[in-house]
């Protein structure tokens, strides 16, 4: 039994009053002496009479300081007025209770620091007089829990709104290209009839479906299979708040999407191919920061490990159509990325000779065989040891289209194992 005497203020007789009348009067004892709870009793008039240590360190006032001194010295100036009021009342009914059911309570130290409280109150009468006891918790750690609690719920709801529209926004791209991809079918169907074409013409365009119905589907089929599985486990761990697993599948849904909407960007890139709605514009601007800012744009999606290379050689000025040109810079990079391991080197090498720009974009990937070599411009081609990586074939069949536009060429040297390098030169306009 520890020999610190109880902290105690006799408001009638202005005097301390010992350990032995504090077991008298409310028998507390060992309980109030060790409790972990700040405990402390008032007097009919709202008098400090009794507080315990875990009390006094809890308001941060020596031992001696509070008893004698009203309640409100405990209370937030802002509210210690109301709080008067409120003590009558209970003065005049007092029942057992916990305050601050649906509304936050808040306790004020020595040095004016606010703190969130949770409240019990028990009235008690003795010879002595009515007296009030107040257990008292700090919940300032549950507080701050609840509002870290708040604030990742309050991202997870942001974060699947924007998934929710980002379906949306599929949704309605999938049903125009359908849309579209009917019709071009359907015109691809008169055509034949209209031109009565030969028996390997319509044995061409039955492969040319066939192999555009499964390329299509097994490229959506993934990420879409993707995006549910990773959904319906995200329900789960935000319901058990695992923070960490929600990240890493929201994660795998963001990149499931970017894929799905690459694919689409291509269909519909094709589309307006074959439909003459894409032209050259072209302008004068200035070819060594393109490249570099081109450069520094691809890095951020390379593989880990991966580094790509830019050699500019005397390039300055050029005059091309710009945004076709980009177009086929990020379809040869992106491919010499996705075709290469990790911890691969990509190299780009631009020079400009007679009025020309050579611009070679070099791996040191899977590469090409030659039979494989003879199709891969052709609409969605895709070569046999490419099969497993994710692609619509549809890359380099744009690529030549735009180069078709700006009166280019494009060449490829590639061997099974050691890569690959695609060469376009496009002259200056």
């Amino acid at each position: 039994m520890s020999t610190n005497k109880p902290y105690i203020w006799d408001s009638a007789d202005t005097r301390l009053i010992t350990t032995e009348q504090v077991n008298t009067i409310i028998g507390l004892g060992a309980l109030f002496e060790y409790a972990t709870e700040g405990i402390l009793v008032t007097d009919s008039t709202g008098s400090i009479v009794m507080i315990n240590p875990s009390a006094v360190r809890m308001f941060g006032y020596n031992k001696d300081e509070l008893p004698g001194k009203k309640i409100e010295v405990l209370i937030p100036r802002r509210l210690s007025h109301s709080h008067e009021k409120v003590r009558e009342g209970y003065s005049k009914n007092p029942a057992p209770r916990s305050m601050g059911i649906g509304r936050d309570l808040f306790a004020v130290k020595k040095d004016g620091t606010e703190f969130p409280v949770e409240i019990s109150l028990s009235p008690f009468e003795s010879e002595n007089g009515k007296f009030v006891i107040a257990f008292i918790i700090d919940i300032t750690v549950r507080k701050q829990s609840e509002a870290a609690l708040n604030s990742q719920r309050d991202e997870l709801e942001r974060v699947s709104a924007q998934i929710k529209q980002l379906n949306i926004e599929l949704e309605r791209k999938v049903e125009d290209r359908t849309t579209m991809l009917r019709e071009t079918l359907g015109q691809l169907e008169r055509s034949k009839n209209e031109l009565s074409e030969s028996l390997q013409k319509e044995k061409e365009l039955g492969d040319l479906k066939s192999r555009f119905v499964s390329t299509v589907s097994h490229e959506f089929r993934t990420p879409l299979g993707a995006i549910l599985s990773s959904a319906y486990l995200l329900d789960k761990y935000i319901e058990k708040q695992e923070f960490d697993k929600t990240e890493r599948h929201l994660g795998k849904i963001t990149e499931s999407v970017r894929h799905m909407n690459a694919m689409l960007e291509d269909l519909l890139s094709l589309g307006k191919l074959e439909e003459g709605l894409i032209q050259a514009k072209t302008e004068d601007f200035d070819l060594r920061k393109f490249m570099t800012d081109l450069v520094t744009e691809m890095q951020e999606l390379a593989h880990k490990g991966q580094k790509i290379e830019l050699d500019l050689s005397d390039v300055d000025r050029f005059t091309a159509d710009k945004r076709l040109l980009k177009n086929i810079l990020l379809n040869l990079v992106s491919n010499a990325i996705k075709f290469s391991e990790e911890d691969g080197i990509i190299s780009i090498h631009c020079k400009f000779e007679n009025d020309k720009l050579s611009i070679a974009v070099a791996d040191s990937g899977i590469g090409i065989s030659k039979a494989d070599q003879e199709h891969l411009f052709e609409r969605f081609f895709r070569a046999q040891n490419a099969a497993n990586i994710q692609g619509t074939g549809l890359g380099l069949h744009i690529i030549s289209k735009y180069l078709e536009l700006l009166d280019g060429t494009i060449e490829i040297q590639s061997e099974l194992g050691k890569g690959s390098t695609f060469t376009i030169t496009i002259p200056s306009k």
